[in-house]
């Protein structure tokens, strides 16, 4: 496993028989990042200006607009979300807080501590 000695990861599983589960910082990220996505009234994922730059530039970032802290087996997860236009803010933040919760703690094993949501824009158009 030498590619994932570059990467934060977290080891999740381990017998002595078999051997050990490690999950990478950025699955995590791609995790919350799909959950949230899945609420209906959430338009997409809000980067920060680095993340637009690399989404620019061609590369890959499934992982836009989440940070993910990891301590253990621990997670906080911050999430800036794109909203539709009419959809009641509180509601969809918390169907976004417990998709996200959910998907993380059924996939990984992981404790999710915390999942804080900031709107970062509303989405006008209309998909008609």
């Amino acid at each position: 496993m030498a590619e994932s000695d570059e990467r934060n990861t977290h080891k999740v599983y381990e017998t002595d028989k078999i051997g050990e589960v490690q999950i990478a910082d950025e699955v995590v990220a791609i995790i919350a990042g799909l959950a949230a996505t899945e609420v209906e009234g959430v338009d997409s994922m809000a980067g920060n200006i680095t993340n637009e730059l690399v989404g620019k530039l061609g590369m890959k970032n499934l992982s836009k607009g989440v940070k993910i802290d990891v301590t253990e087996e621990h997670v906080s997860v911050d999430l800036s979300l794109n909203i539709k236009y009419g959809y009641n803010i509180p509601d969809v933040s918390e169907k976004v807080q417990d998709k996200v919760k959910s998907a993380i703690q059924n996939m990984t094993g992981l404790t999710v501590l915390e999942v804080n949501i900031r709107i970062a824009g509303v989405n006008f158009a209309d998909g008609n």
